[in-house]
């Protein structure tokens, strides 16, 4: 077994690896050409943000799995394997239940009312005021969250690879920017589909020329059993163990469930094939492409720590940061294999490209939706919403791209942004519950529960980052290393120790950061539904069958009647109109949104 070396021992970018990545850009570019400058042109924002409703099945799969996974966790998946262990696999577990909660549960209330932003379900559910909260919620994440998510990886690149962290930054957006921003949702879809095969096949080669490297299944395996990091049921209830099996299982359930059922870039996706069961069956396809990046990236996890058992890159300063750990060790072990940090380099460029278009795609619904047509009640005719959209892309693009320049200088936000998903995710699926699953709730106990959720989950997160700022540390759950082997040590790169003293941070702040979803969401259906309770609860029989779960009006449909008077469910002669698909337009070859709903049946929003 060859001893790691440092850094400079590593190899560096041949010709061949810039050839691949630049392959790679253009490819991307020529899809998001084809898509703005043939076919048929989108005319009306719908045409644009929706695709038409006429993207496939496979491509839209693939996209949600290009979209799902970041550059950050393809990084950092592998980095968390080799610091604290396996017990965040458990992870890959949650994707069983959140595939069929979302198909079967929320789904089909967003494919039968077909709306272009997700939050105009909470305006025609509760009222204005509640859609406009969720958006700016969205807004701000997303906008903030692509920055860091392009920033962080290519930093992390730079200090390994020797690539330029603007370039490699610019280029992102560069790219990103022109096919969103002309091809509409149609080009990000076909893009993200060449991205993630793209993606899949550079992280698998690198796992696969590894493992035999490093001794195979079983030298493999025996190193991080000896070390304490193959471990799946910490079954410890304590809420501030960062990973156990609790927090992992339910707490990750949580959290991909904002992904997959209260995430504007998810929803919009769903809504760019034909129907129902092609949205499912891509959703199912694409939890099963998410499962399968996940269980190469924990492999590749198991394959770094027995490649540096004995010299710890980060102690021995060869990295700055953990996440840096996997492009070290391609750099460091496969360089010499011409072509493939350059097929490495571009699956993460890939990541962060899917990442990026999605969220201006969406962003730009958004905008258009919920604070144009909503919130300011502009009135946009069709024939200009598509050029709109295409300037909102724009905008939005280039504000991500901005604000990875303040991400730098204020380096600290890293952290807090990280976390923001989390804060913000489980309150917006506490609001979409409420008005899916609960009929008693009214706009009322929507507002005070999205609020207090974000008061509550956000004072948590944000004050456990802001004591880890001032240099604490919140968990400490580091599985052992060595630098016993390293021959790269020096006069100044010796090991560090911190002798700074930091008092016991607020027990509240050592929650671990998995069950700020689950907390959001708790307390948005709970004091949603106490402060519907005291303002008095909707009726259920006011509130349209269409804004309500299948499952749930199937289970309501199916008490007994003195119950339903009891709970005020007679709803039969509430039934909406079914949403019918009234035209295809053969020529343009997408199928027609427009919706055939009888006038006195036509959702309204509740008071």
């Amino acid at each position: 077994m060859e001893m790691p070396q440092c850094l400079d021992a590593g190899g560096s970018f041949h010709w061949v690896d810039y050839t691949i990545l630049a392959a790679v850009l253009v490819g991307t570019v020529l899809i998001g050409m084809f898509y703005a400058w043939t076919g048929p042109k989108s005319e009306t924002s719908e045409d644009f943000l929706l695709g038409g409703g006429s993207m496939g099945t496979v491509p839209m799969a693939l996209s949600l799995a290009a979209g799902f996974i970041t550059a950050i966790e393809l990084l950092g998946n592998p980095a968390e394997m080799y610091s604290s262990g396996t017990q965040f696999c458990v992870i890959a577990l949650t994707l069983f239940f959140v595939a069929p909660i979302t198909s079967y549960l929320y789904l089909p209330v967003f494919f039968k009312l077909q709306f272009t932003s997700a939050y105009e379900y909470l305006e025609v559910r509760f009222n204005k005021f509640t859609r406009s909260l969720a958006a700016l919620i969205y807004v701000l994440q997303m906008t903030l969250y692509t920055s860091v998510a392009v920033y962080a990886p290519a930093l992390a690149l730079s200090h390994v690879t020797g690539l330029n962290t603007y370039v490699a930054v610019t280029v992102v957006y560069l790219i990103c920017i022109f096919y969103s921003s002309q091809g509409g949702l149609k080009a990000v879809i076909m893009t993200d589909t060449f991205q993630a095969v793209v993606l899949i096949v550079s992280i698998l080669l690198v796992l696969l020329i590894g493992f035999p490297k490093e001794g195979g299944f079983n030298a493999i395996y025996q190193a991080n059993l000896e070390t304490g990091r193959i471990e799946f049921f910490n079954m410890s209830p304590n809420p501030t163990i960062r990973h156990s099996f609790w927090s992992v299982l339910i707490g990750g359930t949580f959290y991909w469930l904002t992904m997959y059922c209260s995430n504007q870039a998810s929803i919009q996706k769903y809504l760019s094939v034909e129907n129902l069961g092609s949205a499912q069956r891509a959703i199912w396809t694409g939890s099963i492409g998410v499962l399968i990046i996940f269980i190469i990236n924990f492999c590749t996890g198991l394959v770094l720590f027995k490649h540096y058992e004995h010299c710890d890159p980060l102690q021995s300063h060869e990295i700055h940061a953990m996440d840096e750990i996997l492009p070290l060790y391609v750099m460091n072990t496969q360089s010499h294999l011409v072509g493939i940090p350059g097929l490495f380099v571009s699956g993460i460029f890939a990541a962060s490209l899917g990442t990026v278009a999605a969220a201006i795609s969406s962003l730009a619904a958004v905008c258009m939706k919920d604070v144009f047509s909503s919130l300011f009640n502009m009135n946009i005719p069709d024939n200009k919403g598509a050029t709109i959209s295409k300037w909102l892309s724009l905008f939005f693009g280039l504000l991500s791209f901005g604000l990875v320049f303040i991400v730098e200088q204020l380096g600290s936000v890293l952290e807090v942004a990280l976390s923001f998903n989390g804060i913000t995710g489980g309150v917006t699926l506490g609001l979409f519950s409420l008005g899916m699953f609960l009929p008693w709730a009214n706009a009322k106990g929507a507002m005070a529960g999205g609020i207090s959720g974000l008061v509550l989950v956000g004072w948590i997160g944000f004050g456990a980052q802001a004591y880890v700022l001032r240099g604490g540390q919140l968990y400490d759950d580091d599985k052992p290393v060595s630098i016993d082997g390293c021959n790269c040590l020096n006069a100044t790169s010796g090991i560090h120790s911190e002798d700074a003293h930091h008092e016991e941070p607020f027990w509240v702040y050592k929650i671990s950061y998995l069950w700020y979803s689950v907390m959001g969401w708790v307390v948005t259906i709970v004091v949603g539904m106490l402060v519907s309770w005291a303002t008095g609860f909707e009726k259920p029989s006011n509130v349209d069958r269409a804004y309500i779960s299948p499952p749930v009006n199937r289970l309501l449909s199916s008490l007994p009647y003195e119950w339903k008077v009891k709970l005020d469910i007679i709803i039969e002669n509430k039934d909406p109109a079914p949403i019918h698909i009234i035209s295809r337009d053969t020529q343009r070859g997408h199928v027609n949104l427009a919706l055939n709903l009888d006038s006195e049946n036509l959702p309204q929003p509740s008071k």
